[in-house]
């Protein structure tokens, strides 16, 4: 893959813990990054491969990435990644935006999850969040091995 043209659409809101993971693997692949609001759709058949990456919300991806995918016009086999952080990490997690990509025609070549600092609603107060200092360098080195592995 290290030829292709990689694009990263990512939506990271609270505290850039998605953002941190998307670096890293950009940085390995080469790849731009952008959030799914300032992506001009007609520029989708300049990128071989595309990774698709949020926090978990509510058990899925964030709703952007859903209503881009539904704007993209069918694809024949493109090669597509999936990646998230999220303070509870279940596969099952990426699965409904899993669908939506397969609908759509994709490819898909990879999978990665890894945990994020959460501070939102009670936990802010009552524990002061959960998972403190996630992403970690464990997880953005699981997140660069990821990115290797896409290269293969």
């Amino acid at each position: 893959m290290g030829a292709k043209k990689t694009l990263i659409i990512c939506k990271s809101i609270h505290h850039g813990n998605t953002l941190k993971v998307a670096k890293v693997i950009a940085k390995e692949l080469d790849a731009d990054i952008v959030d799914p609001s300032k992506f001009d759709i007609k520029n989708i058949g300049k990128y071989d491969v595309i990774g698709f990456g949020s926090g978990i919300y509510n058990g899925k991806h964030h709703r952007s990435l859903f209503e881009f995918l539904e704007k993209i016009p069918l694809q024949k086999g493109k090669k597509a990644f999936l990646f998230s952080t999220a303070t509870l990490c279940y596969a099952k997690m990426q699965e409904p935006f899993k669908k939506e990509l397969l609908k759509k025609g994709f490819s898909l070549i990879g999978e990665f999850m890894c945990k994020g600092f959460i501070d939102y609603g009670f936990l802010k107060y009552f524990f002061g969040g959960l998972n403190k200092r996630r992403p970690n360098q464990l997880d953005l080195d699981n997140a660069r091995n990821f990115s290797r592995s896409l290269l293969k």
